[in-house]
């Protein structure tokens, strides 16, 4: 490790993440000295891999399937042992164990989950469901944990913290908050993971043994699925593996994480060789989350506020701050899956949204026309195939939409060539209208230098261009009895890179203001993959997607490069990283960036999505991802708000957030990003 990286922004720990595991050590059927000693193997390792809580299956030291023997005396007092061994040997380990055995209590058996600590026993929860149907026969052998709180057991000589009210909490590193339950527990409709997330709990964990049969591993990915979204928290499950006694079951040893219904890591299933499945949780996000989700204190409330119930039982985690890597995948497209499935049936919901909604507009209005600005652009491009689209929908004629092409300055004819061959192909009325005379008599009134012939390129002579293109096509929607259609997307307003007013900031309805640049090129691409059009509109498609992104209001340099957005304002792969994190979860800068640099440090690593080409394969360093997000900064939190507060109606798209002040975000038109980039600057290296 270079000096460099001994910087605490590399100590995933630092960023709110808790590094959890899966364990699936080889079973047996009852020699509890094995089982702890296979559970002692997987530990260490979960200790050199930098693990702080791992999760055993349930009985992994007792062993489940062995009937009868559990009443056995010999049995119970190997279980006690293989306690012990284990216990002592954590001692020297770094991470919290949670292991399964039966203990003696009060005369009764109970099927338990043990949490473990360099060597000290925190606490001990019994299971609270017991199955007793079909292949289940538990209520023979183990007494339920049902309302049993507040109770101690003795192990070892030592009082123990005993009972269903239990959650454990690391002093010294913020949101490692974890809570246990065992199998049956979160097949039942009252889980008792549901209080323990309401209490507090961040990360909830499942010691399970659960035989398999056809389809089971399908119903339990989509319980811990749905524990952790309605839960608001991570769920790690452990399933016991190849070795249980199959007298008449059989064993899989499924192990998997989820966080917020969104499946981390699985394990291999039907594996003969011990197996831990490792994940960083986003304890963070989900603290997060939780403030942003009334319901979920609402929950809480109805529910008689659990919190007062359980005890908290604390302890020192104590482990080196140090660069451990990253056990988790980072989409360098978060509006975009990586699974070409998904991703097609995100952009199949995602264009219908934006379909329907101007759909809906225009019959609510009375709209004869539709009148849109076409550049040539992506944004433009969107915008009018999903007008195309709702026109049709709504049987009416595609003539109907004016599509005006308004050269100018800098306008290229590559890209005026697109915008007529696009609004041909799709059978709308086109129409030109050169603003380069209007432009030039507002300038030279200006008395600006330009209006003297001189070469001045200032963002007055930008504007004056774009202000111009939206006053004409308002003024043409009040005389041909039409709405305007704004073009501008979710990036640019998030960078506040839009014309405010008399300008596209402005419309009737901005039917792509919830979409953001790197999403709407993957919807295109879906549109000419799924024969959205015909032949014709979708190689015009095509020639669009591979235009350089740009606002063609500077006219090229003596080199002839046109004007470039991205080399302005940033990559908008970058950007529309940037602001999920911002919008959705409101992260600190020096997170964004540390999940930045690990999505995008490598080309090579990692999932791409299909459709991102081979050119646009590229990587950002830290220096280059820290630039850019100290101008995100800026941009959202200083310069662009006021352009927000006041833009018009569009659909929300993505659940990763919108901007509009009736919606997802709201903020003051006056405030700074002071405390945003301080934060950046003092963290980020």
């Amino acid at each position: 490790m270079t000096a460099a990286m001994t910087h605490p922004f590399y100590d995933l720990h630092r960023h709110g993440m808790i590094r959890v595991a899966a364990a699936t050590p080889p079973a047996s059927v009852g020699d509890c000295a094995a089982n702890a000693e296979a559970t002692i193997a997987l530990a260490r390792q979960a200790h050199e891999r930098g693990v702080d809580l791992v999760v055993f299956p349930e009985l992994n030291l007792t062993s489940y399937a062995i009937d009868d023997l559990h009443l056995q005396t010999a049995q119970q007092q190997a279980t006690l042992a293989a306690i012990a061994a284990v216990a002592e040997a954590s001692a020297a380990l770094d991470p919290v164990l949670l292991v399964g055995a039966a203990l003696l209590r009060n005369g009764r058996l109970y099927n338990c989950a043990l949490v473990i600590k360099r060597g000290r026993i925190l606490g001990v929860v019994p299971k609270t469901f017991l199955p007793n149907y079909r292949e289940y026969y538990e209520k023979r052998w183990f007494a339920s944990g049902a309302g049993l709180t507040g109770l101690e057991i003795a192990l070892g000589g030592v009082e123990i913290p005993f009972g269903t009210d239990l959650i454990f909490a690391a002093a010294d590193l913020p949101g490692f908050v974890f809570h246990a339950e065992i199998c049956e527990d979160y097949w039942a409709p009252t889980p008792p993971s549901t209080a323990g997330a309401l209490g507090g709990a961040l990360i909830c964990c499942n010691l399970s043994a659960s035989n398999i049969v056809i389809g089971k591993a399908r119903e339990r990915m989509m319980l811990a699925a749905a524990q952790s979204a309605r839960g608001i928290c991570a769920y790690v499950y452990s399933a016991a593996g190849i070795g249980e006694s199959t007298t008449d079951l059989a064993w899989d040893g499924q192990g998997f994480v989820h966080e917020l219904g969104e499946l981390l890591a699985e394990s291999r299933r039907f594996c003969r060789e011990p197996e831990l499945v490792v994940a960083d949780i986003d304890v963070e996000r989900l603290a997060q989350e939780r403030t942003r989700v009334g319901t979920f204190n609402d929950a809480a409330v109805a529910a008689g506020h659990p919190e007062t119930r359980f005890r908290r039982i604390g302890f020192v985690h104590d482990v080196p701050a140090r660069d451990i890597g990253f056990e988790r995948s980072v989409r360098r497209f978060p509006f975009v899956p990586n699974d070409p499935v998904k991703r097609d049936a995100d952009c199949y919901e995602a264009f219908n949204i934006q379909v329907e909604g101007l759909a809906k507009r225009v019959v609510a209005a009375g709209a004869k026309r539709l009148v849109i600005g076409v550049s040539g652009g992506l944004d433009s491009t969107h915008a009018l195939i999903v007008a195309a689209k709702a026109m049709d929908r709504l049987e009416r004629p595609r003539a109907d939409i004016l599509g005006f092409t308004m050269p100018g300055f800098a306008t290229g004819e590559g890209t005026k060539g697109n915008a007529w061959a696009l609004m041909r192909a799709l059978g709308i009325t086109g129409d030109e209208i050169d603003i380069r005379p209007a432009a030039t008599r507002m300038l030279e009134e200006m008395d600006h230098p330009f209006g003297k012939g001189e070469p001045v390129y200032d963002v007055t002579f930008e504007n004056v261009q774009a202000g111009l293109r939206t006053d004409y096509l308002f003024r043409l929607a009040n005389q041909r009895e039409g709405l305007v259609i704004g073009t501008g997307d979710l990036s640019e307003l998030a960078l506040g890179w839009c014309t405010y007013g008399v300008g596209d900031q402005m419309s009737h309805y901005a039917v792509n203001a919830g979409v953001p640049k790197t999403l709407i090129q993957f919807l295109i691409r879906w549109c000419i993959r799924t024969e959205q059009y015909d032949v014709a509109t979708d190689a015009i498609l095509a020639a669009i997607l591979a235009t350089e992104i740009s606002p063609e209001l500077v006219p090229p340099g003596e080199d002839g490069a046109i004007q470039s957005t991205q080399s302005r304002i940033g990559p908008y792969a970058l950007n529309d990283f940037f602001a999920h994190y911002v919008i959705r979860h409101g992260l600190a800068p020096s997170k964004i960036a540390f999940l930045a640099w690990h999505a995008w440090r490598d080309a090579a690593a990692g999932r791409w999505p299909e459709d991102v080409p081979d050119a646009d394969r590229i990587a950002y360093d830290l220096p280059t991802i820290r630039r850019w997000l100290e101008r995100f900064l800026h941009r959202f939190f200083t310069t662009s708000q006021f352009k927000r507060s006041a833009i018009p109606n569009g659909p929300k798209v993505s659940a990763g957030g919108a901007l509009s002040p009736r919606g997802d975000w709201r903020a003051p038109s006056d405030g700074n990003s002071a405390t945003w980039l301080d934060e950046l600057r003092r963290n980020v290296p």
